[in-house]
């Protein structure tokens, strides 16, 4: 049998015997492979999932990280501790964290340009900023039709250099994560284009939080947390299609219930070369706060079981095959036999 079947194999005969053991999150007694916490539901994962890798804890006290950026220039992992208001960077040379800017504006997602320029949402000022190899700062957007944006959340960049980002307003809900204030505007997803014009692209969605393309950059897939404040959201992720600036064809793509345990949220979310949609979920509980892995048509394929509330996640590391997750208090990371599908 060739190694990498055994290990595939071992993966899936090993999985309901060692789900039993009570993991030590510490480091300093080792899971046995393979990591019972990676989880086939549908044989299409089963490719994914390394039966001689672990999922660590590499970080942690944090209040609630978000918006993981994985810098290939720098070698480094930028997320955001928004209640603590700075920016953190784990360093993947030494394993150490820093800190790596405060204060952020109470900055949730973060990524990076075509230019390796980073690109950051702060809730605290209400505005999507981009900071410049000089070491300046500019802002790309703060207001729409004369209001103020409600306080912007996640962001990605298309291959002709546009930058989409969601803007549900959690950071003007509450003091915690932002500065308390009205909501002006509609929640929407929004699009700046190279020149600086910035256009709302939908409103048709109660809340939209996480963003990420499919690898061709011809979908769009959001996550909906509308469920938060408006009893009549679904706890779903939508996807429309692409046709230049606009949008089209927005439906649901899949939906966060899972069997017994019920319904979370999904949060970020990322897309492998593949067409796998890797969601960020919680809110539930016990079996189902974690990642949630969903295939191109929707089903739910595998899942990566945390010891708490997962907020987001990216690919990241000198292949593109870490996948890294900001767990409320925690960074986490594990390999998987895929890639991100995009740098940014």
């Amino acid at each position: 049998m060739k190694r990498r079947s055994f290990l595939s194999s071992a993966a899936l005969g090993a999985a309901p015997l060692l789900a039993q053991q009570q993991r030590d999150w510490s480091g300093k007694n080792p899971v046995r492979y393979p990591d019972p916490d990676i989880v086939v539901i549908d044989q299409r994962f089963a490719k994914y999932k390394l039966g001689n890798t672990p999922i660590q804890r590499i970080g942690g006290g944090f209040l609630w990280a978000e918006g993981p950026a994985w810098s290939a220039v720098g070698h480094y992992l930028l997320f955001s501790d928004i209640p603590n208001n700075i920016q953190v960077r784990w360093t993947e040379e030494t394993g150490t964290i820093s800190t790596l800017r405060n204060p952020a504006g109470n900055s949730n997602g973060n990524t990076f340009d075509w230019e390796g320029r980073q690109l950051s949402c702060e809730h605290g000022n209400r505005r999507v900023v981009r900071y410049e190899h000089n070491g300046t700062m500019t802002v790309l957007a703060d207001k729409f039709n004369g209001k103020p944006l409600n306080a912007p959340n996640d962001i990605v960049v298309g291959p002709d250099g546009a930058i989409w980002f969601t803007d549900p307003g959690y950071g003007a809900l509450m003091w915690y994560e932002g500065n308390k204030g009205n909501l002006e505007l509609k929640e929407a997803v929004y699009r700046i284009d190279k020149t600086g014009r910035l256009d709302k692209v939908t409103d048709e969605i109660y809340k939209p939080n996480g963003i990420c393309f499919s690898p061709d950059y011809k979908k769009l897939y959001v996550a909906e947390t509308g469920a938060t404040h408006y009893p009549d959201a679904p706890k779903v992720i939508k996807v429309w299609d692409i046709n230049g600036a606009r949008l089209t064809n927005g439906k649901v793509f899949c939906d966060m219930k899972l069997g017994s345990l019920g319904a979370g949220l999904a949060d970020g979310i990322r897309c492998d070369i593949d067409g796998n949609i890797w969601s960020s979920a919680g809110w539930v509980g016990d079996g189902y706060d974690g990642v949630h892995i969903f295939a191109p048509d929707g089903v739910r394929i595998g899942q990566i079981k945390l010891p708490e509330i997962c907020s987001n996640l990216t690919f990241g590391g000198a292949k593109r095959n870490r996948l890294f997750m900001t767990g409320s208090q925690s960074l986490y990371s594990v390999y998987v036999e895929t890639q991100g599908a995009h740098f940014c």
